[in-house]
C-alpha cells in the first residue's frame, strides 16, 4: 500500500473563511486540488474575531487542548478549533487566542490603526502552528505557507524545529504575495522572534527591516521552494527571488490551472 504524501498549508487567510487578499482563493482551490490529486492535506490559520463560527460550524478540538506557546518567558495559551472546508473532505484547524484573536478587525482597528501587537500575535501564530503539529504527531512532507503573517515558519523549521521529528522531512513552499500594510512590527520583533537558543540574531538579517517586505524576504530565503502569488509583488522581491540557485521558483500565472503546484509538491515530497 502506497502511503500517501502529506501537505499541510498555513496561511493567514483562506476562503471562505477570510478574504483579504486574491490569493486566499488559491489556497483554498490548492488545498481541495491536492486532496483530489491524492494527497493527503491539512490546513491551519489563525480564528480571527471576524471569522464567523456558527455559520463556518467550528468547533473546539478537545484532544489538542492544553498547549501554552511561550514566548520570551511568557506563556500564551492556544485555543484550537476546526472545521470541514466546504464541498471537500479536509480540515481546517484555527488557531485561538482571547487576547490575541477575538477582536472585531484583522490587522488594524475601527480607525484603521496598526494594532501594535501584531509582532506578537506574528510569533504566536507561527510558533503555534507548529506546536499544533508537533501535538497532531502528523508528519509533514510538504509546508506550504502563504501570507506574511506565515513568514517567520521557514525560518522556525530551519532551526528550532530542525530537529524535531515531525518535522524531520518537510521541505517549505512559501509564497510571495502583495504587500499589504506599511507599518513596522516593532522594536522587539526581531529580538522576541528568536523562541530558541540554536537561533542567532544573525539569522534574522532578511527580517531586519521589519515589514512586509522584510517577512516576505525571510520566509523565501528560508524556504525550499517559492511562489509568487500575486501580480502586484513588489519588484525587489520579484527581482531578488525570480530566480534563485537550487529552489524551483513558481511566476504568478492568473490562468494557472495549478498543476505547476501540484508537480512542485510531487518534486519536493520525493526528494
Amino acid at each position: 500500500m502506497v502511503t500517501k504524501k502529506r501537505i499541510l498549508f498555513i496561511a493567514n487567510e483562506m476562503s471562505p473563511y477570510l478574504e483579504l487578499t486574491e490569493f486566499s482563493e488559491i489556497v483554498n482551490k490548492l488545498a481541495i486540488k491536492a486532496n483530489d490529486n491524492g494527497f493527503e492535506v491539512r490546513c491551519i490559520m489563525p480564528r480571527f474575531g471576524v471569522i464567523n463560527e456558527r455559520r463556518h460550524r467550528l468547533h473546539e478540538v478537545v484532544r489538542l487542548s492544553g498547549i501554552n506557546v511561550s514566548i520570551d518567558n511568557d506563556d500564551y495559551p492556544l485555543q484550537i478549533k476546526v472545521a470541514s472546508l466546504p464541498n471537500a473532505r479536509l480540515q481546517v484547524y484555527f488557531l485561538d487566542n482571547e487576547d490575541m484573536f477575538k477582536r472585531k478587525f484583522v490587522f488594524q482597528d475601527e480607525q484603521e490603526h496598526w494594532f501594535e501587537d501584531n509582532w506578537l500575535r506574528t510569533i504566536f501564530f507561527c510558533k503555534g502552528a507548529l506546536e499544533t503539529v508537533k501535538k497532531f504527531g502528523w508528519p509533514p512532507d510538504i509546508v506550504h505557507c502563504s501570507g506574511w503573517m506565515t513568514g517567520l515558519i521557514p525560518f522556525y523549521l530551519k532551526t528550532a524545529y530542525k530537529k524535531e521529528p515531525v518535522f524531520g522531512n518537510s521541505k517549505v513552499v512559501y509564497t510571495i504575495g502583495e504587500n499589504t500594510f506599511e507599518e513596522k512590527m516593532g522594536p522587539d520583533f526581531l529580538k522576541k522572534s528568536l523562541i530558541h537558543t540554536v537561533m542567532k540574531e544573525k539569522d534574522l538579517e532578511p527580517y531586519k527591516e521589519g515589514n512586509n517586505t522584510a517577512l516576505f524576504r525571510g520566509g523565501a530565503t528560508y524556504a525550499d521552494a517559492i511562489s509568487f502569488g500575486d501580480d502586484r509583488v513588489e519588484k525587489k522581491l520579484k527581482d531578488e527571488f525570480g530566480k534563485v540557485r537550487g529552489k524551483k521558483v513558481i511566476p504568478y500565472n492568473a490562468d494557472s490551472d495549478l498543476t505547476d503546484y501540484l508537480q512542485l509538491y510531487s518534486d519536493l515530497a520525493n526528494k
